[in-house]
């Protein structure tokens, strides 16, 4: 099985953006130390917890700063860009980081509904097309004619000899099945509902057509882990994460990420401890071994090749030693 890294960046506890965004570097060079695959980061818009909202700037510094570990975008939101400017951001970052860049893309928008209209200048957003917008971006990046007319008079740059790996975000039967028909990876995000979906694998795995973003089929599912050397303290550096999931899930936002100390006193309802629970059980935490047991049962069910982690929790050093312990475990 191989690991990766799914970052959101978070900003810990009293920290700044700019030091999250430090982190992420930090966290990209422990990762390639450890054998980890690739490294994406996530696009959020209108987070304050969060120092994510442009994945292509990080992209570019991550893998300046590291030498062999992908880099990628998990997910370059398409609802808010045209495919153009997707094609030409990524031919560049392929350029300067040949066979090293992936180009994750999503359908969500990445943010509330504030954010969104303040990315689309106040304008309302199409919805519709995205699958078709993939089909443009792969024109643009191989350099081919896209069918639609307004793009075949403007060719992507710069012109390069290799494409970016290209993977889908999903859930669903039908991102599942788009993503096998174009050719491109399908990455599953388990971390968000606590679910699975093999029905959605086995559509990808026996509709997949090669191309040159992807030779061969291969689903990624991105699960939060925490692993420390026993389960009670991983529970206790989990919990933060767990009560910001809970407030989501209650229809709230919170201002920061609490620190452990915090999370333990923090006050709560029966029904909050009720959601809480239900979070806590689509995570997987514990020590290594207890991790990597779970893993290679959700493997064996579902037929997936590559685990990919986000780890979230206070201090930065916790979240490196979760990486390292699960590295030395798992690979």
């Amino acid at each position: 099985m191989e690991l990766s890294i799914l970052d959101q960046i978070p900003i810990l506890g009293n920290q700044t953006g700019r030091m999250a965004l430090q982190n992420a570097v930090e966290l990209a060079q422990h990762g390639e130390k450890y054998g980890y695959q690739r490294m994406w980061f996530a696009e959020h818009h209108g987070a304050e917890t969060l120092a994510s909202s442009a994945p292509e700037i990080v992209i570019g510094q991550v893998a300046a700063q590291t030498e062999k570990i992908r880099v990628g975008s998990g997910g370059i939101m398409m609802m808010h860009y045209s495919p153009l400017k997707i094609a030409e951001t990524f031919k560049t970052l392929e350029a300067f980081h040949p066979n090293r860049i992936d180009l994750g893309l999503g359908r969500a928008p990445g943010g509330d509904r504030n954010s969104i209209f303040a990315l689309s200048q106040g304008k309302v957003p199409s919805l519709d097309g995205l699958y078709e917008k993939i089909d443009t971006i792969k024109s643009l990046l191989e350099d081919q004619l896209p069918k639609e007319e307004i793009y075949q008079a403007t060719r992507a740059v710069p012109i390069i000899d290799t494409v970016p790996e290209m993977w889908l975000l999903g859930s669903s039967g039908d991102s599942a099945f788009q993503a096998a028909q174009k050719g491109i990876g399908y990455s599953f995000a388990q971390f968000f509902s606590g679910h699975m979906n093999k029905e959605a694998f086995e559509i990808y795995r026996s509709r997949f057509v090669p191309s040159a973003f992807m030779p061969e089929k291969k689903i990624s599912v991105a699960f939060y882990a925490l692993a420390c050397e026993n389960e009670e303290e991983a529970r206790f550096y989990e919990l933060p994460y767990a009560i910001s999931k809970m407030h989501l899930a209650r229809g709230k936002r919170m201002e920061r990420f609490l620190t452990p100390e915090e999370a333990v006193d923090f006050p709560m309802t029966e029904m909050d401890r009720i959601v809480l629970a239900n979070v806590r059980e689509g995570h997987l935490v514990g020590t290594p071994k207890q991790i990597h047991t779970k893993l290679q049962e959700y493997q064996e069910e579902y037929s997936f090749e590559e685990a990919m982690i986000i780890t979230i929790t206070h201090p930065q050093k916790v979240r490196l030693e979760s990486y390292r312990l699960l590295a030395e475990e798992v690979l």
